[in-house]
């Protein structure tokens, strides 16, 4: 009598035991699944930290970019002030004085009269060119403004040297002009030391003024003998 074995325990036996730690895992699902949900909030939640972080950071550099940007800002208008107080009055005396602005032509002429008859100098005569731009030396900065000069040449009779020195000192006090060359030569057949001229002069001045680069110069050589 042969002995076969059933067939139940023929197809347990065929069965491959599963590991212990995949026959518990039912047990342990739902906590798996839960542990990869809050892993999976945790990174969102560090990423977006991460970006409010360097969003922050952006905007704190800017809003410092800012104030250093109003603060230079302050510091030069607070600086220009100081600069407007310390040479305003300079400024305005200059301006009297007919520097600035265009040049005054009738205001020379009458300046040489009035000179001319206060002290009661001899006869005189003088030429006005066209105004030019004026190489100053050294250089001068200017800013938006230019240099420019009136070259006046003159022609003086004279009693004595001091009659021109006195001359160009009560000038200067009317405008402002430099002295280019002055030639003093002693006059041929004088005969009254009191009333003729024992000397002439003959000097060329630059009235001097400034003006905005883009002004146009001012027109026409004049002459004059007061």
């Amino acid at each position: 009598m042969s002995s076969h074995p059933l067939p139940g325990k023929k197809a347990a036996a065929s069965r491959v035991a599963l590991p212990y730690w995949l026959r518990e895992f039912g047990r342990i699902r739902l906590a798996t699944a839960a542990l990869a949900g809050t892993l999976g909030i945790g990174a969102a939640a560090v990423f977006a930290s991460q970006w409010h972080r360097d969003g922050a950071l952006q905007a704190r550099e800017q809003a410092q970019q800012t104030r250093d940007a109003a603060y230079t800002r302050f510091s030069q208008v607070e600086t220009e002030k100081r600069e407007i107080r310390a040479y305003q009055p300079r400024f305005l005396a200059l301006r009297n004085k007919g520097l600035i602005g265009p040049g005054k032509r009738l205001d020379w002429i009458e300046a040489v009269r009035q000179v001319q008859e206060r002290r009661k100098l001899l006869p005189l005569s003088y030429e006005i060119a066209p105004q030019q731009a004026f190489a100053a030396a050294p250089p001068m900065a200017a800013g938006d403004y230019q240099l420019r000069g009136s070259r006046m040449t003159l022609h003086m009779e004279l009693l004595h040297e001091m009659d021109l020195f006195n001359f160009i000192d009560d000038l200067r006090q009317y405008a402002l002009f430099t002295v280019q060359d002055c030639n003093i030569k002693r006059q041929a057949g004088a005969v009254n030391v009191a009333t003729s001229a024992m000397l002439a002069a003959d000097c060329t001045f630059n009235w001097l003024t400034l003006a905005p680069a883009e002004a146009a110069p001012a027109a026409g050589a004049q002459k004059g003998a007061p």
